[in-house]
């Protein structure tokens, strides 16, 4: 594990990594659909249109292995497992609630722009 200071713009910091994983679209919305509370496999990928079950498996567990997602699974037949954001994921809200809200509201903008920028 590398000991430097923090600093996003030196190649050689791990917080790139952590950057990579967040800028991820899969990784976003997953975070933000637990925003709410646990979470079962079936319902998260209901909620998160277009995600494949193999990619929503591999974008939890690498939530998981960077402690920003919590499994749970219950003993019992049939088995259950439940989903839900850790302490250091739920920091994430505030942040990735405001990019969400942002790319809803100025979606129109976006789509203008990029109409424009065709003709143009």
């Amino acid at each position: 594990m590398s000991r430097i200071k923090p600093d996003v713009f030196n190649p050689n910091c791990d917080s790139r990594q952590v950057l990579a994983l967040l800028a991820d679209r899969w990784s976003m919305l997953v975070i933000y659909a637990l925003r709410h509370g646990a979470r079962r496999h079936g319902e998260l990928k209901r909620t998160i249109g277009g995600i494949s079950q193999k990619m929503l498996t591999q974008t939890l567990r690498s939530l998981e292995r960077d402690g920003l997602v919590r499994r749970r699974a219950y003993p019992q037949v049939p088995a259950r497992v439940e989903y839900s954001l850790t302490p250091l994921g739920r920091t994430l809200l505030g942040p990735l609630g405001a990019i969400c809200v942002w790319a809803q509201r100025h979606l129109t903008q976006v789509r203008a722009a990029r109409d424009a920028a065709r003709i143009g």
